[in-house]
């Protein structure tokens, strides 16, 4: 590669070139390090995207963050290691190959299982691999040699062997329940794959004839009439003095003619609520389920698994659950049962895949018994052997772990991993093995048949930190990599996929899986709204990446990625992070340009410039406060301090203030500050590294490739007796000095044309010297003409405290002093306006109430801007008042 930088910043030729190389060169391989290795080691497994899956800009956060982290380890010196890998994702997959066999006119259900699924692996073969070419792009640093698939063999063997080692511990078991059920994927979904929505429906009261009792009614309530044809009793709280009278007797069940039961079911029924009497439908409805088993009441079931109804629902046999609704209704009306109905929000559920209404149905699934093993998993949690960063995300996983039910783990499904369980046809005996069973364990029986169904995605998921490093074997890569260092995730499945790993790491590893589960925020759009296909708001990452670059995008993400908060992405702030990488690169330039890297290597403890020794100062201040918030995965934090540094302290200042010296006589000054500038600018590229990896391993070529050829592995920065306090209280006098006299120009609207007279008022003598020695550099950044001394500051100035000392600007025949208090008071006034239509706002309950988070947050925010403004109008009129 040549050594000699273009004029312009081209991240479109720069990144795909080091994303190749890095792929080609293996450069992020790891090897297992040997059991006596004192190396420490950082594992990291990534969250598995699914197969059907594209690049998004949730994925592109939490991406940018793991490779944050972990080419920050790299570079310190740990054996690090970052697992890719994609998940099946079941439901999502059979969905995708489904639609594209419905588009040739095919039916999954018109060929064999074995077919479809050889038709999903050619599906997975073309586009399975697309989300993880995405990552390539972004420059994610994984070990690509060791990526791993749910459904690969080794995985495959892992899921089998856990399975059948619950099922002998007898935390696995078979059983008919009501279960979340989706009609449209024809298959059981978990309580977390159901999305509930508050919907504007019905509430509809049925008048239901007591039996030998002319003329007496109970009346029920109900929003799915088209249940009740399944109903096996009316329940009353024993305790409701208005049904006394009607323990024991019966009811006829409208349209079905058939005698049913009043039953007391004190949990089920509630004095309180609607009329007190609930219909108990065991088939279709958990609450109604679990009554019907402490009240031995029969299950009928008049819905399939496409929600028809069945030949249980006596006429209504055939039609769907929302015609067979209206029929119902129709027919109860003409009957004089239906009493009426009301207006009713109802939380309705969808499948999260499809959004298809669920159905509770009573059906034989397989279940994870959660007992004991999710009291391990809080136990973790509560001592500290797991820590939530934000911790706030730790209550919400306890308050979700104390309430867990029992895992349902069966899908009606073809495409995932096959229950290892047979079934005898002779003796009905259920052989649930690690390999394939010739007869049956009971009777000695042939013939045996594999049940259908497979495992929930989220079962193999679960084994994903340990079944990926080689268990259940005893590999080496086990014994050195689990358990992993830190699990970076969204919130969204800290349910799915976090409490499901605690729990089957501490089972089968007896160890946690991770130390740290750091929790990262939405990515939404500029007006905070979260993005959806539906609103049209979602930004493409690729999109952004052809435009501004990865490296441009990644450190904007990580900039606005504060612990707790949402971001706020524009286009506007990704472009504002290019022209920093722009600004990086010109810097880069100018030293080339300036021949800095030719120079002999600077050392910082060694130096005699006083420049050279502040830049090394505020160099090693700057790696502290980097590492410090890296490691408490304070990215937006490390990005600040970073930032700052790059743009205004090394380009806006010191590369200013060593113009001078650089174009001056050669000698041991210039030597030592061309030496210094290479060096802090490699510095600087370390600190950028895990941020910016594409620009900096490009820029890296012209500075510190003859020490370290590539920057991915170089060393950390680390510095030991580089404070050099002396340095930064002379440079930093004199910044602050130039900064206070540019913010009141700009304050004062005074022409940047015009040459402002300085008066430094009583300062000691040290000042005065170090003034004088710096009045070059003063006059010409800060447009000042003469500079001079007295003991105070002359009338008609303004005030200006420089760490203690005081600068005045002498303004009188410069500006119009009174009109300029007038704009000043004016500005502020029109801030305390902006102010109070924000509180007015804000203080209406309608509005709070009403409107949407995102607008509330953007009208705050508006507030603080305003506030902001108004304290620096108030400093700036302060001042001008004390020059009278």
């Amino acid at each position: 590669m040549p050594h000699d930088l273009p004029k312009a910043y081209e991240p479109g030729t720069i990144e795909p070139r080091w994303a190749d190389y890095w792929i080609q060169e293996k450069l992020f391989h790891v090897e297992t390090p040997a059991p006596d290795s004192k190396q420490p080691v950082f594992t990291l497994t990534l969250p598995p995207p699914n197969i059907t899956g594209r690049l998004h800009m949730g994925h592109m956060l939490n991406q940018t963050e793991m490779d944050i982290v972990v080419r920050w380890h790299r570079m310190r010196g740990f054996v690090t290691l970052w697992l890719p890998g994609t998940d099946h994702a079941g439901i999502a997959t059979q969905m995708m190959v489904e639609r594209a066999l419905a588009s040739e006119g095919k039916n999954r259900r018109d060929m064999t299982r074995e077919a479809f699924i050889e038709r999903v692996w050619c599906w997975k073969k073309h586009y399975g691999g697309a989300i993880l070419d995405q990552m390539k792009r972004l420059g994610a640093s994984v070990d690509w040699s060791r990526e791993f698939f749910t459904m690969s063999d080794g995985l495959s063997h892992a899921v089998r062997e856990g399975f059948v080692q619950l099922h002998e511990e007898g935390l696995i078991y078979r059983g008919k329940y009501i279960v979340n059920w989706c009609p449209r994927c024809i298959t059981a979904v978990s309580d977390l794959e159901v999305i509930h929505e508050e919907t504007q429906g019905k509430i509809y009261e049925l008048r239901y004839p007591v039996v030998g009792s002319p003329n007496e009614f109970i009346v029920v309530a109900t929003t799915r009439p088209e249940t009740m044809l399944g109903d096996t009793a009316v329940a009353v709280n024993s305790a409701d003095e208005r049904y006394k009278q009607l323990h024991g007797k019966k009811v006829l069940l409208p349209l079905m003619n058939r005698e049913i039961p009043i039953i007391t079911d004190d949990i089920l029924a509630n004095p309180e609520f609607g009329t007190g009497a609930v219909k108990v439908t065991p088939s279709h409805d958990p609450n109604d389920f679990e009554a019907g088993l402490r009240n031995a009441l029969p299950q009928i079931e008049v819905m399939n698994e496409i929600a028809q109804m069945t030949a249980n629902a006596g006429p209504y046999a055939g039609l769907d659950r929302f015609e067979a609704r209206q029929k119902v209704l129709e027919d109860l009306e003409k009957g004089g049962f239906l009493v009426g109905a009301k207006d009713y929000v109802v939380p309705l559920g969808k499948c999260d895949r499809c959004k298809t209404i669920i159905e509770p149905r009573l059906s034989t699934q397989w279940f994870v018994k959660i007992q004991p093993l999710a009291d391990r998993a809080i136990e973790v949690v509560e001592k500290g052997e797991v820590k939530f960063v934000p911790e706030n995300y730790a209550k919400t996983y306890f308050e979700w772990m104390r309430n867990i039910h029992d895992w349902c783990i069966s899908r009606q499904l073809w495409w995932g991993h096959r229950i290892p369980a047979w079934y005898c046809k002779d003796c009905g005996e259920i052989i649930v093995a690690r390999e394939t069973p010739t007869k049956c364990t009971k009777c000695a029986g042939s013939k045996l048949e594999q049940d259908t169904d497979v495992l929930d995605t989220w079962f193999s998921s679960a084994l994903w930190p340990f079944s990926t490093l080689g268990w259940p074997d005893q590999t080496p890569e086990l014994k050195r990599f689990y358990p992993t260092s830190t699990l970076v995730t969204g919130f969204d499945i800290i349910f799915f996929w976090v409490a499901r790993m605690m729990m089957m790491g501490l089972h089968f590893m007896e160890q946690v899986p991770f130390h740290d589960v750091y929790i990262h925020a939405l990515v939404r759009d500029e007006r905070g709204q979260k993005m959806s296909k539906s609103k049209g708001n979602v930004i493409d990452p690729l999109a952004v990446i052809d435009e501004y670059g990865a490296d441009a995008l990644r450190f904007t993400l990580a900039a606005m990625a504060a612990q707790g908060r949402d971001i706020k992405l524009s286009a506007q702030r990704v472009e504002g992070y290019r022209n920093f990488a722009t600004k990086l690169w010109n810097a880069a330039r100018f030293t080339e340009i300036n021949g800095c890297a030719r120079d002999p290597a600077f050392d910082p403890r060694q130096s005699k410039e006083v420049l050279n020794r502040w830049i090394a100062h505020e160099t090693a201040k700057t790696a502290s406060d980097v590492t410090a918030a890296i490691e408490a995965y304070k990215f937006n934090d490390a990005a600040g301090a970073v930032y700052r540094f790059v743009w205004n302290v090394y380009c806006d200042w010191y590369l200013e203030l060593i113009k001078p010296v650089l174009s001056g006589p050669d000698g041991t000054a210039k030597s030592e500050t061309r030496a210094a500038a290479t060096w802090a600018l490699e510095e600087i590229l370390k600190l950028l590294h895990p941020f910016m990896p594409f620009v900096t391993e490009e820029l890296w070529r012209v500075t510190g490739a003859h020490r370290e050829p590539l920057l991915a592995l170089s060393s950390w920065s680390q510095f030991d007796n580089v404070d050099a306090p002396d340095a930064e209280a002379e440079i930093g006098w004199v910044i602050d000095l130039i900064t206070a006299i540019r913010s009141v120009r700009v304050e004062m609207n005074i022409p940047p044309a015009t040459s402002l007279p300085l008066v430094l008022a009583g300062v000691s003598s040290e000042i005065a010297g170090r003034a004088r020695r710096w009045a070059e550099f003063v006059k010409r950044l800060a447009r000042v003409g003469e500079i001079s001394f007295a003991e105070a500051a002359p009338r008609g100035a303004v005030q200006l405290v420089v760490r203690g000392d005081v600068a005045a600007l002498p303004l009188k025949g410069v500006i119009d002093l009174a009109a300029e208090r007038a704009r000043l008071a004016k500005e502020i006034a029109k801030c305390d306006a902006d102010i109070a239509r924000v509180d007015a706002k804000l203080g209406n309950p309608n509005f709070a109430a009403r409107a949407p988070e995102e607008v509330v947050e953007e009208e705050k925010e508006k507030r603080e801007e305003a506030q902001l403004r108004k304290a620096k109008l108030a400093d700036a009129l302060q001042r001008l008042e004390g020059a009278e």
